[in-house]
This record gives C-alpha cells, structure tokens and sequence, in this order.
C-alpha cells in the first residue's frame, strides 16, 4: 500500500464558523460531525477535521489547495465579492491581486483563524510534462 495522507485537523476558534467560511467559499459540504470535529472531505479523499481550541493554541497555519480554473473564478469572485482581504504573494507585498504563477493562477487569503489559505490551478513547478 502506498502512503496517503489520510485527514488533518484544523485548529480553529470555531469549528463551524471554519468549516462552513470553506465550504461555503469552494462550494464543499460538511461531510460529518463527531466529537470536537467538522470535517469536510477534499475531492481526493482527504479531509480537514475543524476542531475548535483555545485561542492561545492557534498556530497559523498553510494550506494550499489545487482546484480547478471554474472553481478559482467562482471562489475568488466570492474573496472579492466579501471584501475578503487577498493576496498574490505569500508574504502579503500584492494586496488586491492573483499571480500567474507556473502559468496557472494563484491567491493567498486567512481563513477565520488566520492561517494562510491558498488557491492554485497549477502545481509548483507545474504538470508533468
């Protein structure tokens, strides 16, 4: 068997207020509720287990997503349309604005808790060739 990662969890001030701010911006469900845990599954299987802990717990966090041209544009009209702060860098120089990175698209934002989030249409480095 090779490995796979399986779930991660995300440690938020609200487990629901995360789980939904994601769902909601990448047009995800909930996929399930047990103990301290929302989780939503990545269309590869994973899924982000959003648990809420005390404030002075909460270490930011990255989490970069792969998604697809449709699912960028529809997302990132949503971080605008909520005057979601944005970015095209990771350390936050190009405010207001995507990257064309690898010949895809690109954006950085904070989720709720305040870890970075990032959308991209390519991988680093770009597809296999």
């Amino acid at each position: 068997m090779s490995v796979e990662l399986n779930h991660t969890i995300v440690h938020s001030r609200d487990n629901r207020e995360s789980a939904e701010f994601f769902t909601d911006l990448l047009g995800l469900e909930i996929t399930s509720e047990w103990g301290p845990f929302i989780a939503v599954e990545l269309g590869n299987g994973v899924t982000l287990d959003f648990a809420t802990v005390p404030a002075e717990h909460l270490t930011p966090q990255h989490y970069a997503f792969l998604v697809s041209e449709d699912e960028f544009t529809a997302a990132y009209e949503k971080i605008k349309a909520r005057g979601i702060e944005h970015w095209a860098d990771p350390q936050q120089k190009q405010p207001g604005e995507i990257n064309t990175n690898d010949g895809g698209r690109g954006v950085y934002f904070l989720d709720p808790a305040s870890h970075a989030m990032e959308l991209i249409t390519v991988p680093y480095g770009g597809f296999p060739g």
